[in-house]
């Protein structure tokens, strides 16, 4: 299995315009392991959760295949940002507290990635993957959103987000388990920000490539319409998938 690389494209774009995860996700994963010295932020994108993990350990190291999102990392003194594939970390042998991938653990190998995560981890070492599926707004935008996702975009969407949808339940998940609580990203966006989120969909821009016109203008209007003033903000929920496991 190569690296997909289907983010590169448009990073920054990814960075400015995706919800950040919530700070009680990450207390909770500090509240699993023993020692809070170094976690692994594997396929880190642009470095959300590797922030949001800063505030709780020692070190962060945030690694993604991809040379132009590691680029746009966020900047923190104790993230330590590299280029490297999760089935090589390039990391010391069970030296690593907590690993996490933040909805990313679609586009890897899993069997050769998970041998990597029983390498780094340390005796008391943590496994932590979450995913997030579709915004809920209201009904009225809720409804033409889905119908965009389901039917405008439903050949353009690569099969990997079947994992999405599922949760990740479809995915081998070979640690022992751990109960998660319930979570859920939120954030308070205007109808621009709605439309910069959805054009960082892969679908959207796969169907960009094939057809060489924006999606988004086959439902602009629409949008516009159910939204109401376009400078209104308007509460945006994703609830949070999340599996844990203890790794040895």
């Amino acid at each position: 299995m190569t690296f997909k690389d289907h983010f590169s494209s448009y990073a920054a774009d990814y960075r400015e315009n995706r919800p950040q995860y919530p700070p009680k996700l990450f207390r909770y994963l500090t509240s699993l392991v023993p020692q809070h010295e170094k976690v692994w932020d594997c396929a880190t994108g642009n470095g959300q959760a590797a922030v949001g993990l800063s505030d709780h350990f020692k070190e962060v190291m945030a690694t993604d295949a991809s040379a132009d999102q590691i680029s746009n990392g966020t900047p923190r003194l104790n993230i330590s940002y590299g280029v490297a594939s999760a089935e090589s970390s390039g990391l010391e042998d069970h030296s690593i507290d907590l690993v996490t991938v933040a909805q990313a653990l679609h586009w890897l190998d899993t069997g050769k990635f998970y041998q990597e995560v029983r390498r780094v981890s340390k005796k008391h070492g943590v496994m932590a993957v979450w995913c997030y599926d579709l915004l809920s707004v209201s009904p009225e935008v809720d409804a033409l959103i889905n119908r965009f996702y389901r039917e405008t975009m439903r050949k353009y969407w690569f099969r990997e987000r079947y994992h999405i949808e599922t949760g990740y339940s479809s995915l081998p998940f070979p640690f022992e388990r751990v109960a998660a609580p319930a979570l859920s990203m939120s954030t308070s966006w205007d109808l621009a920000a709605i439309t910069g989120y959805l054009r960082t969909w892969s679908a959207v821009h796969n169907y960009m490539e094939r057809e060489g016109n924006d999606p988004l203008d086959l439902i602009e209007s629409d949008l516009e319409s159910v939204w109401g003033n376009p400078e209104e903000v308007k509460r945006v929920i994703w609830p949070l998938s999340i599996t844990v496991g203890k790794v040895h």
